[in-house]
């Protein structure tokens, strides 16, 4: 579910200016960042369930990346750097970002994400299983990244009328059209990326 992580954080950059992009994008990827390594040692797997395909047809054993309590430390440890670096309130952002990916996760994945590391206690494991219903998950990617597309382009399109000056400043002026210019472009690059994001998606999906 790239898109939607990534259209979530789009959504997000809207309303603060101080956290970059950058670290929003990867908060919001964070978890499975975590879990390649540790799909790469052999701690964490992912199983195919025989007579499915694309998304569904997964199960990710993701026991420590992907638990509850494991998403919330690695959203502390995120917010924590992240205040140190931007501030408090960036910080916090940080951490919403990050936890988001297990909330969204626990919409999609089939009942494979557990409430504790190593799925200790051997716990009711969780998962809704929308990516089971290949269209309904489609269609819940494609909500949040025209949400995070028009968030995102508006949020510029205001910064860009913000930043007019009198005619008069004759030294400033290019400054300013460049400026804006530059948001236009980064606006439209987000929409294509999202975009591509959504294909990447359901192609693989299918």
């Amino acid at each position: 579910m790239f898109a939607g992580h990534f259209a979530l954080a789009a959504a997000v950059k809207s309303g603060t200016r101080q956290t970059p992009l950058w670290a929003l994008m990867l908060s919001t990827q964070l978890l499975d960042v975590a879990f390649v390594p540790l799909l790469l040692s052999g701690h964490e797997t992912i199983e195919t369930v025989e007579g499915t395909h694309g998304y569904g047809s997964s199960l990710i054993h993701a026991a420590y990346t992907h638990s509850l309590v494991g998403a919330l430390l690695l959203a502390l440890l995120a917010g924590c750097l992240a205040g140190w670096r931007w501030g408090l309130k960036s910080g916090t952002i940080i951490a919403g970002v990050t936890m988001s990916h297990w909330v969204l996760d626990l919409v999609v994945h089939r009942e494979d994400l557990p409430l504790l590391p190593g799925n200790a206690g051997d716990l009711p494991l969780l998962g809704l299983g929308l990516w089971t219903r290949r269209e309904a998950s489609i269609a819940l990617e494609l909500v949040l990244v025209v949400i995070g597309t028009v968030m995102y382009a508006r949020s510029l399109l205001a910064r860009k009328m913000a930043s007019g000056l009198p005619e008069a400043d004759a030294f400033a002026a290019p400054a300013v059209l460049a400026g804006r210019r530059l948001s236009g472009w980064a606006g439209t690059g987000m929409g294509v990326f999202l975009a591509l994001s959504l294909i990447w998606d359901a192609a693989i999906s299918g």
